[in-house]
């Protein structure tokens, strides 16, 4: 068993983006070949909700409900972001009619890539701290000095747990251009 870093978290982050580019471009491929390129019009909408129930994860972290378990709720937060985020892919094509919808979907990328970013960062940080506390707990390190030497890494991770303060700030973003594009829409909406 391979245990590099390249192959434990580099690799699996890059096939994450490489499947979800294909996906589109696949979704996308098989609406214009179907001659059903009107349903990606509409792919919007359930990707926009898959997105929205996806924040059940971030209301129930921050205590805002208190139903939910929060592992659930990540594996359904990363599940519905990604599906989302490919239905809003779709949605968006090669389509270029207006800025406000493709910097709303730039914003959405950023928000995916930066998700992404801190599921693998975060996870191989907590892993790192662990293995090697179980390291030296093997070899008879007394706690104290233990406590000593992870000291740095043990700081490296609370930095890097602090990495929602930039996903937060690009999710806001996000939100704002997402719901401007979905006001917008209704204002030019041919009613007739």
């Amino acid at each position: 068993m391979d245990t590099s870093l390249l192959n434990r978290e580099v690799v699996p982050f890059v096939l994450m983006l490489l499947l979800l580019v294909v996906a589109t471009l696949a979704g996308d491929y098989a609406l214009h070949a179907l001659d059903l390129v009107w349903v990606g019009r509409y792919l919007g909408i359930p990707g926009t909700l898959l997105i929205l129930f996806s924040f059940g994860y971030s209301l129930r972290k921050r205590r805002l409900i208190r139903s939910g378990n929060p592992r659930k709720l990540l594996t359904l937060h990363e599940t519905f972001t990604l599906l989302g985020a490919l239905m809003v892919l779709i949605h968006a094509g090669i389509h270029f009619n207006a800025i406000l919808p493709w910097l709303a979907l730039v914003a959405m990328l950023l928000n995916v890539f930066s998700g992404l970013i801190g599921k693998f960062l975060l996870d191989r940080s907590r892993r790192h701290v662990a293995e090697r506390r179980q390291t030296y707990s093997l070899k008879g390190m007394a706690k104290d000095e233990m406590e000593k030497e992870l000291f740095w890494d043990a700081v490296t991770y609370e930095l890097m747990a602090k990495w929602r303060a930039v996903h937060f700030p690009i999710t806001l973003v996000f939100v704002a251009l997402g719901l401007g594009h979905i006001v917008s829409i209704f204002l030019f909406w041919n009613w007739q």
